[in-house]
């Protein structure tokens, strides 16, 4: 064998094999299919992992292969197949292993739910989807996988179908972000229309906009529908309210989608496109400040929230608003994708630490937690490191990732959206650092009887967190101020020297004052819990209600629709559907009066024709008549 990069395509395939068996099997496996899910997710893993260390070597070259002919139109013909490069390699490695520890995860957290195969099943589909995204050869094969990507993530977000909010928050994680792909889908056709010889591959996008062929209107056109795309799947603002909904999945799900698969999605997008955004400073500016305003945005929002995954969900919203800042603002994707590739393992880790939580006390209030830490050591141990990584607090991967990030919007002049970046930091690690002392610290609040039961989780489920807690330790230091090798390794450049020591220092400065603040409020009670709240409970309120977005939604678009729908209803129930009767009984009449002028009597057929007679009489003579008048 000459590559690994030659059997990638078995990285789908087994994901597609565990569903489509599971699928047949139906539900009477239970346990055996979460066998099946987690076998095909080592080895995808295994798979991708061999592909991810051939790329670190030193002169790997890019692998395509595209001869699977699937349309022909004349002389156009489009072909299918897959590419790797080391920025997919890279995302290749992540979902694998965080698909693979979420299946493992959730073989304790699933036990005994009826319908577990099912779940292994969406949880397949959607995992093949993913890598579907990361390696397809084109945009439109990229496009396809995109969409049952959205497919799965309904599936899996309405898993428990039988509970109202699944449904709904299924539905409208559905409906929000088909908003964005309609802009994906008018970015491929106005390449398709654009590029030389309608070509939708990644290579010759990446030579046609490089080569500067395509500029000005078109190329921030283009970037900004693709942005569209991006900004439904990675949960920015305003297409951000379906990401907290989501949270009424089963928690495994909530850690798979938000850390490494879903919402990851658009920032690769970004990052696969970033030749065509460099074509377009407006195009890469609307993403910086889009990104920067979701940051802030989502962070002061997860500062109220009570619900230990909500909490988590705004903080990914508010994370992806990181990463897509970095891509506006620097010259290259490495920040970005160096922030993604951190966030994935301590994201995963905290959702995967809530669910411990959770599946102990059963209940997501923290308010009615406390205490916890003498009950689940392991997990405790394991969320707190995510919490600081989160945070950003040296020496955890968060913080080089982060400090990347302010370094590039700080060097390249964004001075605004360097102070947006150092604020969002503070209140991230107040919002965890809140949430870790309200739930590990402390007396418990809540049901005693709950927490006298309360007890560390299963090895299938501590397993996974202690992984992903070193991976939240050491994965930082592949780029550091010291240590450029991530950057040049995904890019290709050797990283530009920026001022790292003021910004390193802001940033951890920031960080501990937010965890500082969060200690003086919740362990030792020096600063009122409710000084805001009952200072100014206007501020509390217009937070803990997000800022009534989605109240604002239902004024202006979704009662407004309602309305237009029934109007719809009533114009097809009494005019289409009024003219259609009007018809059929105006049939139904005529056939009446024929069926009863045919009554089989003799005597009223005769005066019948009798009188048509004296009707055709009166018809010519009086013709004649009015002729001679």
């Amino acid at each position: 064998m000459e590559s690994f990069a030659q059997i990638a395509w078995l990285i789908p395939l087994f994901p597609l094999l565990a569903f489509l068996v599971l699928i047949a099997a139906g539900r009477q496996w239970k346990d055996g299919g979460a066998y099946v899910g987690i076998i095909a997710a080592l080895a995808s893993f295994i798979v991708a992992a061999l592909v991810f260390v051939e790329r670190l070597g030193k002169g790997a070259e890019d692998y395509t292969w595209n001869n699977l002919e699937w349309l022909k139109l004349g002389d156009y013909s489009l072909s299918m197949g897959y590419e790797i490069n080391n920025l997919n390699a890279l995302m290749l490695v992540i979902v694998s292993l965080v698909g693979l520890l979420v299946n493992l995860y959730s073989k304790g957290y699933m036990q005994g739910d009826e319908r577990i195969s099912v779940f292994y099943s969406y949880v397949s589909l959607f995992t093949f989807a993913m890598f579907g995204v990361v390696i397809a050869e084109n945009l439109l094969q990229l496009y396809i996988f995109w969409e049952l990507v959205g497919l799965g993530s309904f599936l899996l977000i309405g898993f428990w179908y039988f509970k109202p909010e699944a449904k709904a928050a299924a539905k409208k994680a559905f409906i929000i972000t088909r908003i964005g792909d309609v802009g994906l889908f008018l970015a491929i056709l106005m390449l398709f229309w654009h590029m030389p010889g309608h070509s939708l591959d990644f290579t010759n996008i990446h030579n046609v906009f490089a080569e500067g062929k395509i500029t000005g209107g078109t190329a921030t056109i283009i970037a900004l529908l693709l942005f569209v795309g991006a900004v439904g799947k990675s949960g920015q603002f305003p297409l951000h309210t379906w990401l907290p909904d989501a949270m009424e999945g089963p928690t495994p799900i909530s850690a798979l989608i938000h850390a490494a698969t879903m919402v990851a999605a658009g920032v690769y997008l970004v990052a696969r496109t970033f030749d065509i955004f460099q074509a377009s400073p407006a195009a890469l500016e609307t993403v910086a400040y889009v990104g920067g305003f979701t940051a802030i945005f989502a962070a002061t929002i997860g500062v109220a929230q009570n619900d230990i995954k909500r909490v988590l969900a705004y903080s990914t919203v508010s994370q992806l608003g990181y990463m897509m800042m970095a891509l506006g603002v620097s010259a290259t994707i490495s920040a970005g994708m160096f922030h993604l590739f951190t966030h994935a393992f301590f994201k995963a880790l905290l959702f995967l630490a809530a669910g411990s939580v959770i599946h102990a006390v059963h209940t997501q209030n923290i308010h009615e937690m406390g205490g916890l830490s003498s009950k689940m050591k392991i997990t405790a141990w394991t969320f707190g490191i995510g919490a600081l990584a989160l945070s950003g607090i040296p020496p955890f991967s968060g913080f080089w990732s982060k400090d990347a990030i302010l370094s590039e919007a700080y060097a390249s002049g964004h001075t605004g959206l360097f102070a947006v970046g150092l604020i969002a930091a503070f209140f991230t690690a107040f919002y965890m650092s809140r949430l870790f002392f309200l739930v590990f610290t402390g007396k418990p609040r809540g049901d005693r009887h709950a927490y006298e039961h309360a007890h560390e989780s299963p090895s299938v489920m501590t397993v996974p967190l202690v992984i992903l807690a070193v991976l939240a330790v050491v994965a930082g230091f592949v780029m550091t101020p010291f240590n450029g090798w991530f950057g040049e390794w995904l890019t290709g450049r050797a990283p530009e020297e920026h001022s790292a020591g003021l910004v390193m220092t802001l940033s951890t400065v920031v960080g501990l004052l937010g965890i500082g603040l969060g200690y003086l409020m919740y362990v030792s009670n020096k600063v009122s819990r409710t000084a805001i709240p009952e200072g100014a409970p206007w501020l509390y309120k217009l937070v803990n209600r997000k800022y009534y977005i989605d109240e604002l939604y239902g004024v202006i678009i979704v009662r407004p629709l309602k309305a237009l729908g029934s109007l719809l209803t009533l114009f097809d129930l009494y005019v289409v559907d009024g003219l259609v009767r009007l018809c059929a009984a105006a049939v139904s009449g005529v056939g009446r009066l024929g069926s009863r002028m045919q009554n089989g009597q003799v005597q009223t057929y005769g005066l019948v024709m009798l009188l048509g007679l004296v009707a055709l009489t009166l018809v010519f003579v009086g013709r004649r008549f009015w002729n001679v008048w």
